[in-house]
Protein backbone atom coordinates (compact mmCIF):
# COMPACT_ATOMS: atom_id res chain seq x y z
CA UNK A 1 0.00 0.00 0.00
CA UNK A 2 1.36 3.42 -0.85
CA UNK A 3 2.48 5.72 1.90
CA UNK A 4 -0.17 8.35 0.95
CA UNK A 5 -3.02 5.84 1.19
CA UNK A 6 -1.65 4.56 4.49
CA UNK A 7 -1.65 8.12 5.90
CA UNK A 8 -5.20 8.71 4.63
CA UNK A 9 -6.42 5.51 6.27
CA UNK A 10 -4.72 6.26 9.58
CA UNK A 11 -5.92 9.89 9.50
CA UNK A 12 -9.47 8.80 8.70
CA UNK A 13 -9.40 6.27 11.53
CA UNK A 14 -8.22 8.93 13.99
CA UNK A 15 -10.96 11.35 12.88
CA UNK A 16 -13.58 8.61 13.12
CA UNK A 17 -12.53 7.59 16.62
CA UNK A 18 -12.49 11.21 17.76
CA UNK A 19 -16.12 11.53 16.66
CA UNK A 20 -17.30 8.56 18.72
CA UNK A 21 -18.97 9.90 21.86
CA UNK A 22 -17.77 8.53 25.14
CA UNK A 23 -20.27 6.74 27.34
CA UNK A 24 -21.35 8.48 30.49
CA UNK A 25 -22.83 6.84 33.50
CA UNK A 26 -26.08 8.34 34.69
CA UNK A 27 -27.72 7.62 37.99
CA UNK A 28 -31.44 6.91 38.32
CA UNK A 29 -32.13 10.49 39.42
CA UNK A 30 -30.73 11.78 36.11
CA UNK A 31 -33.07 9.51 34.15
CA UNK A 32 -36.33 10.95 35.43
CA UNK A 33 -38.75 12.39 32.92
CA UNK A 34 -39.36 16.12 33.21
CA UNK A 35 -43.08 16.91 32.90
CA UNK A 36 -43.83 20.32 31.36
CA UNK A 37 -47.28 21.92 31.58
CA UNK A 38 -46.82 25.64 30.80
CA UNK A 39 -48.98 27.92 32.93
CA UNK A 40 -50.26 29.87 29.90
CA UNK A 41 -51.68 26.70 28.27
CA UNK A 42 -54.74 24.66 29.15
CA UNK A 43 -53.96 22.26 32.03
CA UNK A 44 -54.31 18.76 30.51
CA UNK A 45 -53.72 16.79 33.73
CA UNK A 46 -57.43 16.38 34.56
CA UNK A 47 -57.74 14.61 31.20
CA UNK A 48 -54.88 12.21 31.91
CA UNK A 49 -51.90 13.62 30.00
CA UNK A 50 -49.13 16.22 30.06
CA UNK A 51 -48.39 18.90 27.47
CA UNK A 52 -44.77 17.82 27.05
CA UNK A 53 -42.20 15.47 28.53
CA UNK A 54 -38.44 15.95 28.35
CA UNK A 55 -36.40 12.75 28.07
CA UNK A 56 -32.95 12.89 29.67
CA UNK A 57 -30.01 12.96 27.27
CA UNK A 58 -28.45 9.82 28.77
CA UNK A 59 -31.59 7.70 28.40
CA UNK A 60 -32.08 4.78 26.08
CA UNK A 61 -35.49 4.71 24.40
CA UNK A 62 -37.75 1.75 23.77
CA UNK A 63 -40.82 1.81 21.56
CA UNK A 64 -43.71 -0.45 22.51
CA UNK A 65 -45.92 -1.46 19.61
CA UNK A 66 -49.63 -0.85 19.79
CA UNK A 67 -51.27 -2.93 22.49
CA UNK A 68 -54.90 -3.83 21.94
CA UNK A 69 -57.50 -5.23 24.26
CA UNK A 70 -56.86 -8.91 23.54
CA UNK A 71 -56.67 -11.17 26.56
CA UNK A 72 -54.08 -13.95 26.92
CA UNK A 73 -56.03 -16.18 24.50
CA UNK A 74 -56.36 -13.42 21.87
CA UNK A 75 -60.06 -12.86 22.56
CA UNK A 76 -61.53 -9.35 22.36
CA UNK A 77 -64.52 -8.17 24.34
CA UNK A 78 -67.07 -6.20 22.30
CA UNK A 79 -67.11 -3.64 25.15
CA UNK A 80 -64.91 -0.54 24.67
CA UNK A 81 -64.19 -0.10 28.41
CA UNK A 82 -63.11 -3.74 28.77
CA UNK A 83 -60.78 -3.43 25.78
CA UNK A 84 -59.19 -0.24 27.13
CA UNK A 85 -58.60 -1.79 30.56
CA UNK A 86 -57.07 -4.92 28.98
CA UNK A 87 -54.91 -2.84 26.60
CA UNK A 88 -53.40 -0.96 29.55
CA UNK A 89 -52.83 -4.28 31.36
CA UNK A 90 -51.05 -5.49 28.21
CA UNK A 91 -48.99 -2.28 28.13
CA UNK A 92 -47.99 -2.86 31.76
CA UNK A 93 -46.91 -6.41 30.86
CA UNK A 94 -44.84 -5.08 27.94
CA UNK A 95 -43.20 -2.53 30.29
CA UNK A 96 -42.38 -5.29 32.79
CA UNK A 97 -40.84 -7.27 29.93
CA UNK A 98 -38.47 -4.32 29.41
CA UNK A 99 -37.77 -4.00 33.12
CA UNK A 100 -39.57 -0.62 33.07
CA UNK A 101 -42.27 1.05 35.14
CA UNK A 102 -45.17 3.30 34.09
CA UNK A 103 -43.31 6.42 35.32
CA UNK A 104 -40.72 5.76 32.58
CA UNK A 105 -43.29 6.23 29.77
CA UNK A 106 -42.64 9.53 28.01
CA UNK A 107 -45.28 9.40 25.26
CA UNK A 108 -48.46 7.52 24.47
CA UNK A 109 -50.36 7.42 21.22
CA UNK A 110 -53.87 6.00 21.46
CA UNK A 111 -56.11 5.02 18.59
CA UNK A 112 -59.87 4.93 19.15
CA UNK A 113 -62.37 3.48 16.69
CA UNK A 114 -65.39 5.74 16.17
CA UNK A 115 -64.24 8.15 18.87
CA UNK A 116 -66.80 10.35 20.61
CA UNK A 117 -66.73 12.37 23.82
CA UNK A 118 -68.37 9.58 25.83
CA UNK A 119 -65.16 7.54 25.51
CA UNK A 120 -62.95 10.19 27.13
CA UNK A 121 -63.97 9.29 30.69
CA UNK A 122 -62.96 5.65 30.13
CA UNK A 123 -59.64 6.71 28.61
CA UNK A 124 -58.85 9.25 31.33
CA UNK A 125 -59.68 6.83 34.17
CA UNK A 126 -57.43 4.11 32.77
CA UNK A 127 -54.50 6.47 32.14
CA UNK A 128 -54.74 7.93 35.65
CA UNK A 129 -55.02 4.43 37.16
CA UNK A 130 -51.84 3.35 35.43
CA UNK A 131 -49.73 6.53 35.57
CA UNK A 132 -50.95 8.38 38.65
CA UNK A 133 -49.34 11.83 38.82
CA UNK A 134 -46.62 11.07 36.25
CA UNK A 135 -48.78 11.58 33.19
CA UNK A 136 -47.00 11.07 29.86
CA UNK A 137 -47.47 13.25 26.80
CA UNK A 138 -50.31 11.73 24.80
CA UNK A 139 -52.04 11.97 21.46
CA UNK A 140 -55.46 10.50 20.69
CA UNK A 141 -56.11 9.62 17.06
CA UNK A 142 -59.68 8.75 16.03
CA UNK A 143 -59.69 6.00 13.39
CA UNK A 144 -62.40 4.20 11.40
CA UNK A 145 -60.91 0.76 12.17
CA UNK A 146 -57.81 -0.97 13.50
CA UNK A 147 -55.87 -4.11 12.51
CA UNK A 148 -58.81 -6.45 13.09
CA UNK A 149 -62.50 -5.61 12.98
CA UNK A 150 -63.51 -6.21 16.63
CA UNK A 151 -60.60 -4.08 17.89
CA UNK A 152 -61.81 -0.74 19.32
CA UNK A 153 -58.69 0.62 21.04
CA UNK A 154 -54.91 0.49 20.77
CA UNK A 155 -52.12 2.18 22.76
CA UNK A 156 -48.43 2.49 21.88
CA UNK A 157 -45.68 3.93 24.07
CA UNK A 158 -42.22 5.49 24.05
CA UNK A 159 -40.32 4.49 27.19
CA UNK A 160 -37.01 5.56 28.70
CA UNK A 161 -34.89 2.74 30.06
CA UNK A 162 -32.59 3.07 33.07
Amino acid sequence: MSRAINHLLIGGFIIMTMAIPTATTANAKDLKLEIVNPKNLYDPTPNGYSTAVIVPREARLAYISGQGGQDGTGALSPDFAVQVKQAYANLRTALEGLGARPDQVAKLTVFVVDHDMSKLEVLTRNVKDMFGETLPAQTLIPVPKLAIDPMLFEVEAVVILE
